[in-house]
């Protein structure tokens, strides 16, 4: 019988993997906790009808990306295509916003995109999001830029990009989609198939076509930031003053556009070259209409998303990974060690030691070698002299050193053994 697989464009998060997916998430949540943000856990599906009012329908990932369907209820239901949309319908479904203050709150879990897999990009993908919603001051815009700094800073990347632009208001980006298309069409013919059916439809999006020839094009495209009218002006200018304040590098760039039509004002990108090759490893931006535009009171909001199948990717490939190794690896032959074995694992896990305990019961050569490979620092041995005796061998995987204890001083000094832990993994 033909065994059953996982779908294209899934992928199962492997036991050896999660360490890493552990660590972004534990950093993450300690840095947002501390700047004052909440956690919100929004469900995964939603009535179509948001996606397509909020992205728009315009864009790519309505118009060909959604994963939709009939219900039982002849409802159309998404699965979403990206996190922001459902946190604020549930912002605006809860009135939070009429709680008074500002609204800062982050989301982990999955979205769903029908696109082809490649690299850090699956069809099931994971984001972390972050949204402040309530405050249009440029401070807001700096405060989750710096965070998002901060957060990849901490895991470990250090060739980081920060691009910054301005989208503007809606007059500010109409007189610009009039000027864009007046660009363009001229050179329809020479622009990729994709290109040529945005011009009408989402001109903006063909700043984004990795197409040599229609790139080449743009070029010489009328820069956004020239359309700017002068409060937009004024706010990306004090949004910049910030970023200089807190010493956070970036740069300019007038192509940079966010795929979704509810951007406005600052739009930003953090890219690392620590692979080689450019990677996007943060997006995000202002997007102060869709509080308003999906039902809501006028509410200016910013935010932004990391994947994690990238961030991932980056942080194994670097070599960040701090792998969750145990501390002990607990060894035994023969019945009695076997009991006494379970015993003083579980004695050792009580104290706040990681401990393995071999099951196997095989010789033990072939127990030492799984002791080597768990990334265990210390091993309890327990064969039948360590059972008549109530002794048990503890000994250090990284120097070789090898001392006899009775099990009962074993457990007692657990905080020892876990600092001597702690200082062989530092000196290893």
């Amino acid at each position: 019988m033909t065994s059953i697989q996982a779908l294209r464009g899934t992928r199962d998060i492997l036991p050896e993997e999660t360490p890493l997916w552990q660590q972004v998430e534990t950093t993450a949540r300690d840095i947002l906790q501390r700047a004052a943000y909440r956690e919100i856990r929004p469900p995964m599906i939603e009535q179509t009808e948001l996606f397509a009012r909020g992205i728009g329908e315009a864009t790519d990932v309505v118009g060909k990306e959604m994963y939709t369907f009939t219900d039982r209820g002849q409802r159309s239901i998404t699965l979403r295509p990206e996190i922001t949309a459902g946190l604020v319908r549930s912002v605006i479904e809860h009135k939070l916003i009429a709680q008074g203050g500002v609204q800062r709150l982050w989301h982990i879990g999955p979205a769903f995109r029908y696109e082809r897999p490649q690299a850090g990009r699956q069809r099931q993908f994971h984001q972390l999001d972050v949204e402040l919603m309530g405050s249009e001051a440029p401070r807001a815009d700096a405060e989750v830029i710096a965070l998002a700094s901060t957060l990849l800073t901490r895991l470990g990347l250090k060739s980081l990009t920060l691009d910054i632009n301005s989208v503007g208001s809606g007059d500010d980006r109409q007189r610009y989609r009039e000027a864009l298309i007046a660009y363009l069409s001229p050179h329809k013919a020479d622009l990729d198939a994709d290109s040529q059916d945005r011009l009408e439809r989402n001109p903006l999006r063909i700043l984004d076509s990795k197409d040599a020839k229609t790139q080449e094009i743009v070029q010489a495209a009328p820069s956004l930031l020239d359309y700017l009218g002068k409060d937009s002006q004024r706010h990306f200018e004090q949004v910049q003053q910030c970023l200089t304040d807190l010493a956070i590098p970036y740069q300019l760039n007038p192509r940079l556009v966010r795929g979704l039509d509810y951007y406005t004002h600052t739009a930003f990108e953090i890219q690392s070259t620590d692979l080689g090759a450019q990677a996007t490893v943060c997006g995000g931006g202002r997007y102060d209409g869709l509080v308003a535009q999906l039902g809501g009171p006028d509410t200016p909001a910013i935010g932004w998303a990391i994947g994690l199948e990238r961030l991932t990717l980056l942080l194994k490939q670097l070599q960040t990974q701090a792998a969750h190794s145990m501390d002990v690896y607990v060894v035994s032959r023969g019945e009695a060690a076997e009991r006494a074995a379970l015993r003083i694992a579980q004695g050792l896990r009580q104290t706040g030691l990681a401990v393995e305990m071999d099951l196997s019961g095989s010789a033990f050569g072939k127990q030492f070698k799984r002791a080597d490979r768990s990334g265990a620092v210390a091993c309890v041995i327990l064969g039948d002299s360590e059972a008549e005796q109530g002794t048990a061998q503890l000994k250090w995987l990284t120097t070789g050193e090898q001392l006899e204890l009775s099990q009962a001083s074993l457990l007692e000094k657990a905080d020892q053994i876990k600092a001597e832990a702690t200082v062989q993994r530092n000196s290893a």
